[in-house]
């Protein structure tokens, strides 16, 4: 959902002089000082296209783009105690345009919802001892944009086996969401010009649990489950629905959404030079959506510096018993929706990873190690089509 290149390149010199002035600890000594482990820079360019947008009740433009640059920055120390403490840190700025948000207001030629942009910091923290095998941690996000803001919290756990072949994790989620009422214009109390906008709010809870496991120097498989409960607004304020007699509503959803995805990620390696990573996951709600997602992506090694991942998924989605196209809901209904993310529908995934890693580092800097592009197209049932292209640059 993205455009690169600016955030990576533009931090290259103000990072050079740590690159090559860091100095290396040795096997006998774990620094107290708080140094960086790794930087990402990652920015991308995201575009899609379709004529299915729930602003106008399923049918009209969904074109979008999103530019998106963030960097995430992880440093380390070792403290008294002798575990490893690691700090995460995350910052992200997205800016995009929507051609069907532009149609809240269904006069005007272009409206102050056409683009927004986003912002969303995040922290972690983590503690392992390396002795014993455990990590905890806890961290804190925000997003914040101009309908809606969201503060995140989450607490987790691992725990790895005797033999370190196997690790079990326990994470706890919470998100607690203001989003402003932003009424299709036709349907505002005291007329199309009211821009007091009320509030309501959405919070969002989950538990996730994996475990992972290596069976042997080949193959290594994890297995994942999360139970995710919603409470609050779960629509949209200004997604249209349009009724049999012509008539036009707001989105109407339940207030409350229970939500069981599990999956199992496997990966084999076929030698020194090529990797089969396969992934599925079973996702089922109290909405009677359920959906498969089965992904497979090979990374294979050219040479010292070069690889490529071609990868693939397939999504399919037996739709919510609330979804109706455009003109079909009737006001015998309790709930309603047009929006086609809750249709049913199939989808393809598919696209390439080329990543770079130069043994002398990028531009003569060893520490900027590896530079990896990456581009997809998706395409749904729906007629919805859209392309990615990214960049992430490391600096380890």
């Amino acid at each position: 959902m993205k455009k690169t290149i600016i955030t990576g390149f533009a931090l290259l010199a103000i990072m050079r002089m740590s690159a090559q002035t860091t100095p290396t600890d040795s096997t006998a000594y774990k620094s107290s000082k708080l140094k960086i482990e790794e930087v990402n820079l990652v920015s991308s360019y995201y575009k899609q296209d379709g004529n299915n947008a729930a602003v106008t009740g399923g049918i009209g433009s969904e074109e979008l783009t999103d530019i998106s640059n963030t960097i995430d920055v992880k440093m380390i120390r070792y403290g008294k105690n002798g575990n490893k403490q690691t700090f995460d840190v995350e910052v992200g700025v997205d800016h995009y345009t929507s051609a069907s948000s532009d149609r809240i207001d269904l006069q005007a030629n272009s409206s102050a919802s056409s683009s927004d942009n986003r912002f969303y910091p995040s922290l972690t923290y983590s503690q392992e001892n390396e002795e014993k095998g455990t990590t905890f941690g806890a961290g804190v996000s925000s997003s914040t944009e101009f309908d809606y803001q969201s503060f995140g919290g989450n607490v987790f756990y691992s725990k790895k086996t005797k033999d370190r072949n196997g690790e079990f994790t326990a994470k706890a989620q919470a998100y607690l969401d203001q989003l402003k009422l932003i009424t299709p214009t036709e349907l505002r109390v005291g007329g199309a010009g009211n821009r007091n906008y009320g509030t309501d709010s959405r919070n969002t809870f989950a538990l996730s649990m994996n475990y992972s496991q290596i069976i042997n120097r080949n193959f290594q498989v994890m297995f994942m489950a999360d139970v995710i409960t919603q409470q609050g607004y779960l629509g949209l304020p200004f997604h249209r629905v349009y009724f049999q007699d012509g008539s036009v509503h707001q989105e109407a959803l339940p207030d409350t959404r229970l939500k069981i995805p599990v999956a199992v990620r496997g990966s084999y390696f076929l030698g020194d030079n090529v990797i089969v990573r396969a992934y599925y996951r079973y996702y089922s709600d109290d909405w009677n959506l359920t959906a498969h997602t089965a992904e497979l992506e090979i990374p294979v090694k050219l040479s010292q510096s070069f690889s490529l991942s071609p990868f693939y998924r397939y999504y399919t989605q037996k739709g919510t018993k609330y979804f109706k196209a455009y003109g079909e809901h009737t006001a015998s209904e309790e709930f309603y929706t047009s929006n086609y993310d809750l249709s049913t529908f199939n989808s393809n995934f598919i696209g390439m990873g080329l990543k770079y890693t130069p043994p002398k580092g990028l531009l003569g800097l060893k520490h900027f190690n590896t530079i990896e592009f990456r581009y997809g197209h998706y395409d749904r049932t729906t007629n919805m089509v859209s392309d990615i292209f990214s960049i992430n640059i490391k600096y380890k």
